[in-house]
């Protein structure tokens, strides 16, 4: 078995640091002026970044990386470690599908209820109809990852 270790955590379950969202102001935004896209399992919330305008040399700055955050409540469960669980698999599958996000978008996965009785696979199909629909892969294309 391959394990992709990450070369800024040192650790396969976690994501790169400039790709996690984790201010509290950072996720109201997104959930006040966000995309909202479903599927049985999750729920995405998707706020492209603005971009800024260089005043020393006119033009447009580059968006900044896609920072993703991931929203469980104990509604889905309430022992800590299913909860835990399920958010690892949602960060491995991010992970991996992390290389074809466009840069410039803060995303926010949120977990339903549902999502208990979901495998790795499944999240990974959810997680890449989501961004499908939202248009946040490169070229806006939808992406076989499977």
């Amino acid at each position: 078995m391959l394990v992709v270790v990450d070369k800024y955590t040192k650790s396969p379950t976690m994501l790169p640091k400039e790709n996690r969202l984790r201010h509290h102001q950072d996720f109201s935004a997104i959930y006040q002026k966000g995309i909202r896209k479903n599927t049985s399992h999750l729920a995405l919330r998707a706020l492209p970044h603005k971009q800024k305008l260089d005043l020393a040399t006119d033009t447009l700055q580059s968006p900044g990386p896609t920072r993703i955050g991931i929203s469980i409540s104990k509604k889905v469960s309430k022992g800590a470690v299913v909860r835990n669980r399920i958010k690892r698999q949602i960060r491995a599958a991010l992970r991996q599908m992390l290389p074809f996000i466009s840069p410039g978008w803060d995303l926010v996965i949120v977990v339903k209820p549902t999502a208990q009785m979901c495998n790795y696979e499944e999240f990974l199909q959810q997680l890449e109809k989501l961004l499908a629909q939202t248009e946040v892969f490169d070229g806006y294309s939808r992406r076989n990852l499977l």
